[in-house]
């Protein structure tokens, strides 16, 4: 089972992984440097995954979001989005 993120933005919502894309540690969000930061080697990602500062050698992958008919939220962790990607409600 994988650790996500599940990211409020003004156009709506994304789900992100929090394992780092350099060797599997758990991110973790510093909201006071708006960054998601690697506490095992360094890595630095934007709010979005994109890295700012490796070793991480690729971004955080989005994961497909769908609002379910009772309101839940439902994160499907094997199907990858583009970063772009966000689930308007």
């Amino acid at each position: 089972e994988q650790t996500g993120l599940l990211v409020r933005t003004g156009n709506g919502f994304f789900a992100e992984t929090a394992v780092c894309t350099h060797l599997g540690c758990i991110t973790q969000w510093h909201p006071e440097a708006n960054l998601i930061e690697c506490p095992c080697h360094g890595s630095r990602y934007k709010r979005n995954g994109t890295v700012v500062h490796g070793p991480a050698p690729r971004p955080l992958p989005h994961f497909s979001l769908r609002l379910m008919p009772d309101g839940t939220l439902m994160v499907d962790k094997l199907d990858i989005v583009q970063q772009s990607q966000v689930l308007k409600v």
